[in-house]
């Protein structure tokens, strides 16, 4: 899944390295209850809670790898039904003043990663393609406020 969101890389990665705008962009996430003062940097937590109430869930996402304005790759939780691994990668465009951003996700643990199928997948796109247009949303104000 991609987009081209018109602001620099490393304005769009200010917006990932700013774990309290999660809730923002993230579609499914609904309260950050905390981060961890190293976020974005390898280890550190982002605690979220996700879906309505009153049946929210709290869990917390890990950071696996992190490459400042290139990329970053998360292992997203949500238990009981289980977690993800999400890739998120910057593309400079138009001389840097555009980034092609990609997000890719796939379930590693618990029942969602056994239950794979046509309707799970169409679900992750439509999912990533409103998180992609609200992340362009956010880098995009921002910029434009400056």
């Amino acid at each position: 899944m991609a987009r081209t969101v018109h602001a620099a890389p490393d304005r769009v990665f200010a917006v990932l390295a700013d774990g309290w705008t999660y809730s923002d962009w993230v579609v499914g996430t609904v309260h950050i209850r905390d981060v961890d003062e190293a976020w974005p940097a390898v280890g550190a937590r982002l605690h979220h809670k996700a879906g309505p109430w009153p049946l929210s869930l709290h869990d917390s996402s890990t950071v696996l790898a992190c490459e400042p304005g290139r990329e970053l790759r998360l292992k997203a939780g949500l238990w009981p039904l289980g977690a993800a691994e999400v890739l998120i990668r910057l593309q400079p465009l138009s001389e840097g003043a555009a980034t092609r951003v990609v997000i890719e996700e796939d379930f590693t643990d618990g029942p969602l990663r056994w239950a794979r199928n046509k309707l799970n997948d169409l679900v992750l796109h439509r999912r990533n393609v409103e998180s992609l247009r609200r992340l362009a949303d956010v880098a995009e104000r921002d910029r434009s406020q400056r």
